[in-house]
């Protein structure tokens, strides 16, 4: 009975951190999408938005107004594994870690290549 029992919670904890992260994704791309961008920017994994300050030199709400990032709804496929996890829009990509707080974006603006990393508008070191 012990093995039927762990088994099942084993194949729900995949579902869960899925639904979570495109969960994440999902109030990423809106807050996006609605212009709150200092909503987003608390969406983003620390490292990912001290690049993206950096880079701009400027505070974050302001430097991911500035991005040229898609405006995407309808997520079209989540892939996670174990703290990490890829959400596929309409047309974005996002790539996001798990942390203390919930899942955070890692990056986002990502495109495929092929026989190549995703090229991303924003990520973290």
């Amino acid at each position: 009975m012990a093995v039927v029992v762990l088994g099942a919670a084993g194949c729900g904890a995949p579902a869960a951190r899925q639904d979570a992260a495109a969960a994440a994704a999902a109030a990423f791309e809106a807050a996006i999408a609605s212009r709150d961008h200092a909503r987003a920017c608390e969406l983003l994994a620390p490292q990912t938005r001290k690049q993206l300050e950096q880079y701009e030199r400027k505070a974050c709400p302001t430097a991911l107004a500035s991005q040229e990032l898609p405006t995407t709804r309808g997520i079209q496929k989540v892939e996670a594994y174990g703290r990490q996890a890829m959400v596929r829009m309409r047309d974005d990509t996002l790539f996001l870690s798990l942390f203390t707080a919930g899942w955070k974006v890692v990056a986002v603006g990502c495109t495929p290549r092929s026989d190549q990393p995703y090229n991303c508008t924003i990520k973290g070191a």
